[in-house]
Order: structure tokens, then C-alpha cells, then sequence
């Protein structure tokens, strides 16, 4: 009996605590997560688009602070008298809302009512400058031409919209069918300016910033 109690006065005595650190990093933390998301967005007072998603997350200790839609997005754009503009929906996106930045990725399709249709993996969505870009391979689609690049920028309306590094294009024949002309689609398309065409539009904070996630 002596001999027990010596055991386990010394089991007592040489006991280690098994503790964790404390937690300071909280960079993974989100703010909000929500979920079956249908809402209406604004900016300046002005309803500018419905988002519909799966799942919305916020978080604002990433930097720079997000909001994150990792199982897709859809969009409905509105001009200022709430009339339905275009829609658009990619797989994934990313908005970092201070610097007013979309950053679109997986299956990047833009339509609007006048039958144009933007396909890619990558697309950038300028909240300031009002401006779509995308440095990877891009597609439009108008009732009159194909055009296809890999250097793409527009204004959010898709109505002034300019291909660069262009790798085809064609205007539709009679029949809807390509004719072989080399015309340009879109508004504009050039295959020699590129580098200096994208130094002079792209925004460092967005080329910085934009793969994060």
C-alpha cells in the first residue's frame, strides 16, 4: 500500500499540462456567412444589380477585406431606371469592396439584351472605373460577328468594348454563318498594341490583388 501511494504521489508531482496555444491569427475567420442569398445591391443610393448565390461569405480581416462566393454567383444588372441591362455569372468570385474590385473566375459568361455573349475563365470587374478586363483567353459573340483574344476590357454596359492579341475573327454571312472576312468584332481590335494598351488601363492595386483568395 506504501508503495501505491508513492506512485502516484509521484504520478501528481511530474503530471505535464496539455494546452494549445492561444489562437491570435484570425485571418481565416469570416464575419458573416449567409446562405440561399437573393439580394439587391446599390451603390450611391442606386440600385445597381441582384445578386442570387449559394453562399456569401464577408470577411474583413483578409487583407484587403472581402467578400467571398465560393460555390457561384449570378448577377442581374440594372441601368438607373431599373430596367434589366445583362446578366452575368461565373463559378467562383471575389469582391474586395474598398477598392470596389470583382474578380470573376470558372465559366465567365456576360449576356445582354442585345444578343452579345462574353465567355472566359477570368474576368475583372472595375466598381471605379466602371470597366470589365481580362488578360486570358476571351470570347464575344454579337448577331453579327465572333472575335476572340486574349486581351479583353469594356465599359459595364458592354457597349464599347476592344480585343486585343485577337486570334479570330469573323462577321456572320447572310446565313449566320462566318463569311472568312478578317473584320474586327466587337467595337474595336488590335493585335499589335497590347502591352501598351493594358499598361495604361490596368490598375496596380487590382493586378496585386486580384489573385487572392
Amino acid at each position: 500500500m506504501a508503495a501505491l501511494a508513492a506512485f502516484l504521489l509521484m504520478a501528481c508531482q511530474n503530471n505535464i499540462e496539455h494546452s494549445a496555444p492561444a489562437i491570435n491569427e484570425r485571418d481565416s475567420v469570416a464575419m458573416m456567412v449567409s446562405w440561399g442569398v437573393n439580394t439587391l445591391i446599390s451603390d450611391s443610393g442606386v440600385i445597381k444589380y441582384r445578386i442570387v448565390t449559394e453562399e456569401w461569405v464577408v470577411n474583413t480581416v483578409k487583407q484587403p477585406q472581402r467578400w467571398e462566393f465560393m460555390k457561384g454567383v449570378f448577377f442581374e444588372q440594372f441601368d438607373e431606371q431599373l430596367h434589366v441591362e445583362g446578366f452575368i455569372e461565373a463559378d467562383t468570385a471575389w469582391y474586395f469592396d474598398q477598392l470596389k474590385l470583382w474578380h470573376l473566375r470558372g465559366r465567365v459568361q456576360i449576356r445582354n439584351l442585345k444578343g452579345l455573349i462574353y465567355t472566359s475563365e477570368e474576368l475583372f470587374w472595375d466598381g471605379q472605373r466602371h470597366e470589365f478586363y481580362s488578360h486570358v483567353f476571351s470570347r464575344v459573340v454579337t448577331p453579327e460577328r465572333t472575335i476572340e483574344g486574349t486581351e479583353f476590357r469594356s465599359d459595364e454596359h458592354m457597349e464599347h468594348y476592344r480585343v486585343s492579341n485577337s486570334v479570330g475573327s469573323f462577321v456572320r454571312g447572310e446565313e449566320g454563318e462566318p463569311d472568312g472576312s478578317p473584320q474586327a468584332g466587337g467595337q474595336t481590335s488590335d493585335t499589335n498594341d497590347e502591352d501598351s494598351l493594358m499598361q495604361d488601363y490596368m490598375r496596380p492595386a487590382a493586378q496585386k490583388h486580384g489573385k487572392r483568395r
